[in-house]
């Protein structure tokens, strides 16, 4: 399969609180369900920036009610492969607050892994092999 990283608390939310797009600087044209990898990077300062941004869109959203993510947990699942998300567009524009930037991918139906499972993420797509989560999904 193929996996993501993605940068906390981002993928918190995607898995969480019903963000429904991925920003990137490039398109893709991989659909389908792919796992996302919680990325290991952690500058404190930059996650709560990013989580008050985040926070704010998703109430723009109507996901005013969600819990806020617990960090020292979030911060324990990074370098692993926390869920999967379905990709079923890259757009240029959209009106999900959740768009920002050059490109989106839009997901649906994310699944959260019960037991994170660690694996060494990497940049853009990558391979990750069946058998490592085939008994998560």
């Amino acid at each position: 399969m193929k996996a993501l990283s993605i940068r906390a608390p981002w993928w918190w939310y995607i898995l969480h609180a019903g963000k429904d797009i991925e920003n990137r600087d490039w398109p893709t044209r991989v659909r389908g369900r792919v796992l996302i990898h919680a990325s290991k990077s952690w500058i404190q300062k930059d996650i709560a920036l990013d989580d008050w941004d985040a926070g704010e869109m998703a109430a723009e959203a109507g996901a005013a009610n969600v819990p806020p993510p617990n960090f020292p947990e979030m911060r324990e699942c990074g370098g692993c492969i926390v869920g999967s998300v379905e990709i079923v567009d890259c757009v240029a524009l959209s009106c999900s607050p959740w768009f920002v930037g050059n490109y989106g991918f839009v997901l649906r139906d994310p699944v959260t892994f019960a037991t994170p499972i660690p694996y060494k993420g990497a940049l853009g797509f990558f391979g990750v092999p069946d058998g490592l989560v085939r008994s998560q999904l």
